[in-house]
């Protein structure tokens, strides 16, 4: 019987000789592990490296007829790539990508190719990309995006550097990358930071999206009284139509699940306490460095800080007048929990107004949800085109709509139709302008600003379904007040003005006017 040592040895060791292998993958995490299986399964011999060796042979064993190659060292898993060689990085952002880069460099020739496909900020991938080009070494920052099944199955993926970077990972890059119906879904974003900077802005939207759907869901089940297995009813429903997503599809889901433990809902079992790894708070600070407005964006980033402080919250609950949400009549909301707060008639809101019809409260629910989506998308891609502006990248917004239509969270038949806007018109100043998109949130108004009113009202914090809203109502305001605040500065600060009758800048002495 062969010795732990002995196991370990055998199963690690290189099928074949030095330069066996044509793709190295380092880091052997959940989402390095499943692209590292996406790779091979697709045909490609495929060496592997993690910073704990044991990972690396617990991975080897549970892929024993595989094609991989795997190492103990650095320097043993170069040696066991073809040159040139082609390498993806797949650990956390930060510093483990500077310290990973570093222990490659004695390794490494000119020619060789290195791919980050963590979650980093591009400004990083920028100064990488720099240095290891002095060095004749090609670099990729690769957004990666569809969790640890898209990665297993085929995600998205947003390379961005130079076209020869790309061109020399693309064979795999297509082959490993979601299908759908145009293509795989994976292009060249652009240079430099290109990639990871579309993969930010997806993350942004990501949270946007995220918040609207929690927002729909707590006034459908704080004021509608929809019972989860009802909510679930309605999500699965939408996801049939044009609301259809990988979001609203696991939201479905979500809903229907069981506590094992108490035989409930497990969803209400969660603390209401969401987390952020600092994809959304980096968009929301770049969006303000290019004076770009991004309020569903920032505004989903506050609702997760606002649920981080539960403490507070739960004092607040104690000392803070407010609203109570009512519920609708039970006799209209049959099969609903929650229906006994409308015992003897139609509750009313505290605005007053008779809530007695669930149904209609969904369609406003689903008309508010698409028309507030299509607002946060605007502001992401209306980022995109400011900074493909400002850094030279040349990124076509169609085609990264395109690439998000598979594989990724934020994957939605939605996508085809910005796809198809922006294909009419590519310089399109803002996905609001397209004529379909502009005709379908006038359409969808009533229903939009009816649920926002009710959800104040009823006292619920909707705070990316406004925002969106307002950013709606602000695009389309010809004239803001803005001048006031132009005037304040001045009067404060002297910070000038500009006129409307004629050109130059203007100050005026406030003190004396008064």
């Amino acid at each position: 019987m062969e010795t732990e040592e002995e196991e370990a040895k055998t199963v690690s060791e290189p099928v074949g000789a030095e330069g066996w292998a044509e793709f190295g993958v380092i880091g052997l995490g959940v989402m390095g592990a499943n692209i590292a299986l996406n790779i091979e399964e697709k045909g490609t011999k495929v060496a592997v490296f993690n910073r704990s060796y044991d990972r690396t042979i617990e991975f080897l064993k549970s892929a024993p007829s595989k094609r991989f190659a795997g190492a103990e060292t650095l320097s043993a898993f170069v040696a066991s790539l073809a040159s040139p060689r082609a390498i993806l990085m797949m650990v956390p952002a930060g510093s483990a990508v500077d310290e990973t880069i570093e222990g490659l460099l004695p390794y490494l020739r000119t020619g060789d190719l290195l791919i980050d496909g963590g979650n980093e900020f591009f400004e990083n991938t920028e100064r990488r990309a720099v240095k290891l080009a002095q060095q004749g070494i090609l670099y990729l920052g690769m957004g990666v995006s569809g969790g640890e099944t898209g990665a297993r199955h085929g995600p998205s993926l947003m390379p961005g550097g130079k076209a020869e970077a790309y061109a020399r990972a693309e064979p795999v890059l297509r082959k490993i990358a979601a299908q759908v119906d145009d293509g795989p879904c994976v292009t060249h974003i652009g240079p430099g930071g290109a990639g990871h900077y579309v993969k930010m802005i997806h993350n942004g939207i990501e949270y946007g999206d995220m918040q609207l759907i929690a927002e729909i869901y707590d006034v459908l089940r704080r004021v509608g009284g929809l019972s989860n297995d009802r909510l679930a009813e309605v999500f699965a429903e939408w996801n049939e139509g044009e609301l259809e997503s990988y979001l609203i599809e696991i939201t479905a889901k979500i809903l229907r699940r069981r506590d094992d433990e108490t035989q409930g809902a497990l969803v209400d079992m969660i603390l209401d306490q969401a987390k952020m790894k600092g994809t959304g708070s980096w968009t929301v600070r770049d969006a303000a460095q290019r004076m770009v407005p991004a309020p569903t964006i920032a505004s989903a980033v506050d609702a997760r800080l606002m649920s981080a402080h539960r403490e507070l919250r739960l004092l607040g609950a104690s000392k803070l007048a407010g609203p109570i949400p009512s519920l609708v009549d039970s006799a209209s909301n049959s099969g609903n929990a929650g229906g006994a707060g409308g015992a003897g008639g139609a509750n009313r809101s505290p605005s007053g107004a008779c809530i007695d019809d669930v149904d209609a409260l969904i369609a406003d629910a689903r008309a508010a949800l698409y028309a507030a989506k299509a607002c946060s998308y605007a502001q992401g891609l209306m980022l995109i085109q400011a900074a493909s502006r400002d850094l030279n990248w040349a990124i076509d917004i169609g085609e990264v709509a395109r690439i998000w239509k598979g594989g990724c969270i934020i994957r939605a038949a939605f996508l085809g139709r910005i796809q198809a806007a922006y294909a009419r018109k590519p310089t399109l100043e803002s996905l609001l302008f397209d004529a379909d998109f502009s005709q379908e949130l006038a359409a969808r108004q009533e229903g939009w600003r009816r649920f926002i009113t009710l959800g104040i009202a009823s006292g619920i914090p909707l705070s990316a379904s406004c925002a969106s809203l307002a950013y709606y109502d602000g695009v389309r305001s010809a004239r803001l007040p803005a001048n006031l605040t132009q005037a304040q500065r001045d009067y404060f600060g002297a910070h000038t003005y500009a006129r409307c009758d004629r050109d130059g800048v203007f100050h005026t002495e406030w003190s004396e006017a008064s």
